[in-house]
Parts: C-alpha cells; structure tokens; sequence
C-alpha cells in the first residue's frame, strides 16, 4: 500500500510541470532579425514600386518662397506688403517665410497678391508649379518657386526605447528611419506585427508591417506620410508582466514553494 506521502507528491508533480511549463514561456528566447526571408549571401536588386509623394492636406504648414528678377516683385510675394526702398523689406519677408502659410480645412492657403490658392491634394512639385504657373501668368515671368514643409511630423510609440514625435525637415521619410529615431525597437517589440496609423482624405488607416520579412518593403506604409503613427505592439510576455497576471504570478510561486517544503517535511 502506498503512503500518503508518496500520493502526495503524485499530486503536487502536474504542479510543478504546469510552473516550470509558465516559468520557461516567460524566459523562451526570442527571433530578434529583420527581414529574415532575404539571401544570406551576395546581392540582390529589385525596383522600388512604394516610393509615393505625400500630399498637402489641412493643417499642414508651407514654407513659400519666390524670386525672381523684379527685386519689388520678390518683396510682394514674401511678404504681402510692398516696402519703400531702403526699408526694412527683407526683414519683413523673413517672417512672414518663418511663419509659413497654414493649410485651411479646404485645403487652401492665402497667398500673397494671389489670394486664396487651393493646394490641397496635390504633391508638393504639383503645387509649386500651380503657384509659378498663376505667377507666371498674371504678374512676373519665369518665377522660382519653392515649397517646403513647416512642420512635417511622425510620431513612434509602443516597445521602442524612446517613443516621441518628431518634427522632420523633410518629408521623406521610411518606416525604418522613424525606427531608428525612437531608438529601434525593444526586446519586447513584436517585430512582426508593426502597425501603421494614417488619416488621409477624412479616412483613417490601419497598416500592418511585418519587419521580419522583406515584404515591408513593398508596403504602402514604407515610406511615412504627414501625421503617421508608429505603434510597436509588445509581446504577450511583456504584456503578461505588466498586466494582472504579473500580480498572482509570484504568489503562486511562493505556494509552490511552501507545498514543496512541506512535502519534503514530511517525508
């Protein structure tokens, strides 16, 4: 006949499995590689098809400027007001550039001379040729226009190691470099399952990049567009850790361990 210590430990073994089995998910390690499924070796080519030109959309802010050969004509169009000569002109223009032209929910700017001019929806090299074009036209020949963005900005949150906004001087920017901006991701990042957040046209999307694999590549969220949200979903370990679950796991491994003496105890 057997003794009860012995139907005792029959009971308590399934515990133990079940905690080791909790404790090794826990510490399991993980596949840390970008883009897993490319060639170890030599080179390989392939066109970019996902290199798309962002959009003006409302609210986005426009540094505009203008020359051209007529020195009063570039004072007008920089700043609005026509200054006498010898005036504080250039002064006037520089701060009128610095403080750029808003986009207004219709997707216009008021320009100076010209007035309202619609540019929402059009990439930056269409609307520079739409301003030099009415320029052109109506008032001054074979002005120089330049357009660039005032305040293009992304935004990285979830498992990175410094999740922030960033405000870019330029708005070409990947998925890759807005990474490394916020630090790369963590050891907790889930790297296949990177998600993209765009409001565009009055909808918003939701990307899914998998970064393990070289099909990021090929996404249509590759390359970041104005307002993109980055978010580094964590893995369920992390989760785990930092959700209820992470309270009652350290009592039961405290009872574990007083079960265990106690049958030691016994025998």
């Amino acid at each position: 006949m057997r003794s009860p210590q012995h139907r005792l430990t029959r009971l308590l073994l399934p515990l133990f499995v079940v905690a080791a089995l909790v404790l090794d998910s826990c510490s399991s390690s993980r596949k840390l590689t970008y883009f897993e499924d490319l060639k170890a070796t030599g080179t390989q080519a392939e066109d970019i098809r996902t290199d798309t030109d962002n959009r003006i959309q409302p609210d986005d802010l426009l540094g505009i400027t203008v020359v051209t050969l007529n020195a009063e004509s570039n004072v007008l169009f920089n700043s609005g007001v026509m200054q006498a000569t010898g005036s504080t002109s250039a002064a006037a223009a520089t701060g009128k550039i610095n403080d750029g032209y808003l986009v207004d929910k219709t997707g216009a700017i008021n320009f100076p001379v010209l007035g309202k001019v619609n540019l929402g929806g059009l990439t930056k090299a269409q609307a520079t040729d739409k301003i030099a074009n009415e320029i052109n036209a109506k008032y001054v020949k074979n002005p120089i226009v330049n357009i660039r963005y005032l305040n293009f900005k992304v935004t990285v949150i979830g498992e990175v190691n410094r999740p922030s906004s960033f405000t870019l001087p330029t708005e070409r920017i990947n998925l890759l470099e807005a990474l490394a901006m916020a630090g790369d991701l963590t050891a907790y990042g889930k790297r296949e399952n990177v998600l993209v957040i765009r409001e565009k046209d009055g909808k918003r999307s939701f990307i899914r990049v998998n970064l393990a694999q070289k099909s990021t590549f090929e996404s249509s969220s590759f390359y970041l567009q104005q307002n993109d949200v980055v978010y580094v979903e964590p893995i369920k370990t992390k989760a785990l850790q930092t959700g209820t679950a992470s309270f009652y796991l350290p009592l039961v491994s405290i009872g574990l361990s007083i079960v265990s003496l106690v049958v030691l105890f016994i025998r």
